[in-house]
């Protein structure tokens, strides 16, 4: 009952600010919105969690959109976090052109309305210079380097992944992460997308498009909104929430057999 009081207003106002000064575990912080990247924090920990279910002891992140590097510094932070929560290993890994938003496809479907080539570069020295050793930062355009680095990966399975490109073109090459031949991942691979749920989008260009014709085009991974992601959560109006959806690799999924009695009701 005091749980419950707790995340109710007005007193949630008051709670935030206590779980934001005190020592607490990384998997409540982002209930509370009280770290700069929430959405981030949640990936993690929900990762960490499928992983552990899964006999797995380590995974990737990912960043598909670096820019000025906010997102990337903060998701190296709290994999450090999860890491010491779960006894998990993260890799994190940022994808970006280094030189701001690559060409766009031509037409509607990249929002020429919004956004113009060259927009968000990076100061590469600067954000190097900021990155720890568990920190991969991979330059040049994602269609090139992305199946470089499936190729050259032998470690971690993917658990996490934010799509933040702008671009549908950009969007729907990086989502070939999902479909190389060396592919590897968790069953459930939690995913970020930033440019969804505002008036200006809509499922004929941007990432939603991207998303949709990924799942049309083959039947080994579903990706969908995470549902009642923000159930029971003392700020289910944050607006990160509804940005939140899960990859579900229908192949591995398939392939799993539940290993426990039979589930009996009884009257």
């Amino acid at each position: 009952m005091l749980q419950r009081l707790l995340k109710e207003p007005p007193f949630r106002i008051a709670t935030r600010l206590a779980v934001k000064l005190l020592p607490v575990r990384a998997s409540v912080k982002p209930g509370w919105d009280v770290v700069g990247k929430p959405q981030y924090l949640t990936g993690l920990v929900h990762a960490a969690r499928e992983a552990q279910a899964q006999g797995i002891t380590s995974f990737c992140a990912i960043e598909f959109g670096v820019a000025g590097g906010f997102g990337l510094i903060e998701l190296q932070k709290y994999a450090e976090m999860v890491e010491q929560e779960f006894g998990v290993t993260i890799n994190v890994v940022g994808f970006d052109t280094g030189a701001g938003l690559p060409n766009f496809c031509g037409d509607y479907r990249d929002h020429p309305d919004l956004w113009v080539e060259g927009d968000y570069p990076m100061d590469v020295d600067a954000l190097k210079s900021r990155l720890s050793d568990r920190t991969e930062l991979i330059l040049g355009n994602v269609t090139d380097t992305l199946l470089e680095y499936v190729k050259s990966r032998q470690r971690h399975p993917v658990g996490f992944a934010s799509f933040d490109m702008d671009l549908y073109s950009s969007t729907t090459d990086a989502l070939q992460l999902f479909l190389f031949p060396q592919r590897s991942n968790l069953k459930r691979v939690t995913l970020y997308f930033d440019d969804v749920h505002t008036p200006i989008y809509h499922r004929r260009a941007g990432e939603y498009l991207a998303i949709q014709e990924f799942n049309h085009k083959q039947s080994s991974i579903f990706i969908d909104r995470w549902y009642n992601v923000s159930i029971d959560r003392p700020f289910p109006e944050a607006f990160w929430l509804n940005k939140m959806y899960i990859a579900h690799d229908l192949d591995q999924i398939s392939a799993t057999k539940m290993n426990r009695p039979v589930v009996v009701w009884k009257i």
